[in-house]
């Protein structure tokens, strides 16, 4: 897809071994020129980060978990024997995500001419661009593209480098964003297939796909498939694509998985209670049949500052708030999916009852008598206003409450896996835009520039993937944090979760009031901070504040001819900054 050429080749280990730097974190693998003389054995290894003394560290992406005996490397790595002078080495089947390869049993020299990035992702057709008079918010959006690019070949992945791996929650995620940077809908389409297949037969989404036997239903960590926020997908995705694009097809397609989903979902609140639970209150209340509190979920995974220490506790634990939450939202889509292509309501109606039961129940449990919020996180209240769980006149005092959060947090975020992405924009649809972009513009950790200031070059799994000495950790890139860029695409906070905008190539060009950091242009001009290219206009923004709302329109997107995929191979906004200043 493409190629890139080293910014600096330097001798490491006393001169027996090369470190190559491409200045750049990406998907693909090595092209090299000179291989050395006959029978010589070349050991390529490649990763992400280097150590105090410039060499190649890898030691951040071992994987030590308590189901393998002892840590295991993350691999890339490639041996080669040179056949001579004038040999090429380039694999083929293979991937690496990496900024930096050290080779070693090379005989030298070796220059930046002889070594070449290859870039290697799904061919799918650009369709956004950013840009703003600020340059880290710049290089934020490009390490989100980066990210994107590294974790699209032939299938969405949470990282290109360790897992490689079709976790569902990322997608369920990521989907919005990646659908204004690019044409996702056939490359969704083909993925989302395989989910469906990977799909059991009550409707149980699993956490990968495709599964590997370890994470399948019959392997060892069978148990926790079908979480919350994860399994999701197979409604959200589709749905997002049709407000993306317009396009029904994926709608009509997964029509069967999506039904099934929220029918396992369904049952799985009225099937069981929480221990704890049932300890508290002995006596089940009517609203518990619609109260997701069984079974295996992830949660608001990767907040800051929040470490895993004891995994079977965490497994245990009660997460029934995020759960709840995701089944009203997956419900109440379902419905206005089956609106949308026009389906009788003996086919929906099961699923507004079960989107209304959810809500009540969600209301009852996590709504205190005197309006405010049982949990006490970032993450509860941007859940709880993105997806329209609390009545409307209680929205603002959540809204300022949250708003109180962030302070409470020194003006940082404290959200992770599921709200991050959400954050932004209810902060925006409720009277705080200043905060968020206060937020966007943070510059101490956790934040997104953060990651910029300490040479992220694509996105980071955690908020710390670099601590301050300049130490990895692991998860680099990660598609996750990335959805902080619908707030560049979309330009317009307030857009609630309704059916309308849809396809959002017709956007009108309407800008949110940029905050302060944002509008000085160079030369003292304000600059028209936020800047679209899509396939069918490139424009700068002008200030339509006040302007009436925009008509909804309907489109049905075609899909670009399909392009071969070169190669095998993980922060979205349900809703994004719309025009509410």
């Amino acid at each position: 897809m493409q190629q890139i050429r080293p910014v600096a080749v330097r001798p490491v280990r006393d001169g027996d071994a090369f470190v190559v730097d491409f200045g750049q974190n990406f998907s693909g693998w090595v092209r090299l020129a000179r291989t050395g003389p006959a029978d010589g054995l070349l050991t390529l290894s490649h990763g992400e980060w280097l150590d105090r003394e410039g060499d190649l560290t890898t030691a951040h992406l071992d994987v030590d978990l308590p189901i393998v005996p002892e840590p295991l490397p993350p691999g890339q790595v490639d041996e080669v024997v040179s056949a001579g002078d004038g040999d090429v080495f380039e694999p083929r089947f293979t991937t690496h995500g990496f900024r930096y390869v050290r080779i070693e049993g090379h005989p030298g020299p070796l220059g930046p001419g002889d070594v070449t990035g290859v870039v290697v992702h799904s061919d799918l057709r650009r369709l956004g661009w950013f840009a703003c008079s600020d340059d880290r918010v710049n290089r934020l959006h490009e390490a989100v593209v980066w990210s994107l690019r590294s974790n699209m070949c032939d299938i969405p992945t949470d990282c290109p480098q360790r897992e490689r791996a079709g976790w569902t929650g990322d997608w369920q995620v990521f989907a919005p964003t990646a659908a204004y940077l690019y044409d996702v809908l056939a490359f969704t389409r083909k993925w989302l297939s395989d989910v469906s297949l990977d799909q059991r037969a009550d409707g149980c989404v699993p956490n990968i796909s495709p599964c590997p036997p370890a994470e399948g239903f019959d392997g060892p960590l069978g148990g926790l498939n079908g979480s919350a926020g994860w399994g999701d997908v197979v409604v959200s995705a589709p749905w997002d694509l049709y407000e993306a694009y317009g396009d029904t097809s994926l709608l009509h397609e997964m029509w069967g998985p999506m039904t099934a989903w929220v029918r396992f979902t369904a049952a799985a609140a009225a099937g069981g209670r929480h221990p704890a639970r049932t300890a508290a209150r002995p006596e089940a209340a009517a609203h518990e049949q619609y109260l997701w509190d069984t079974g295996f979920h992830w949660g608001e995974w990767m907040e800051p500052g929040a470490v895993v220490t004891d995994f079977p506790a965490f497994v245990q634990a009660d997460k029934s708030e995020t759960a709840t939450a995701y089944l009203y939202r997956s419900a109440a889509t379902v419905a206005r999916v089956a609106e949308v292509l026009g389906r009788p309501e003996d086919q929906w109606c099961r699923y507004h009852a079960v989107a209304e039961g959810a809500l009540d129940a969600w209301r009852r449990e996590f709504v205190r008598p005197d309006g405010t919020l049982a949990a006490a996180t970032q993450a509860s209240h941007v859940r709880a206003l993105a997806f329209g769980l609390v009545p409307e006149e209680l929205r603002p005092a959540v809204a300022g409450r949250l708003a109180e959060l962030v302070g409470l947090a020194g003006g940082h975020l404290a959200t992770g896996f599921l709200s991050t992405a959400h954050l932004l924009p209810v902060l925006a649809d409720s009277g705080h835009l200043g905060l968020a972009y206060q937020l966007l513009c943070q510059d101490t950790s956790p934040s997104w520039l953060t990651m910029v200031d300490r040479g992220a070059t694509t996105m980071w799994e955690e908020w710390d993937g670099v601590d301050s000495r300049g130490v990895s950790r692991p998860g680099v890139p990660a598609l996750v944090p990335g959805h902080v860029t619908v707030l560049a695409h979309d330009g317009r906070p307030g857009r609630h979760d309704h059916v309308g905008g849809v396809g959002r190539r017709r956007l009108p060009r309407r800008p949110a009031r940029v905050a302060e950091p944002l509008q000085q242009g160079r030369g003292g001009r304000f600059p028209a901070p936020l800047r679209r290219r899509t396939a069918s206009h490139r424009a700068r923004i002008p200030d339509l504040r006040g302007a009436p709302a925009p008509r909804r329109r309907h489109h049905r997107h075609h899909d670009a001819p399909r392009q071969p995929v070169r190669a095998h191979r993980g922060v979205l906004a349900s809703r994004r900054l719309l025009d509410r200043a």
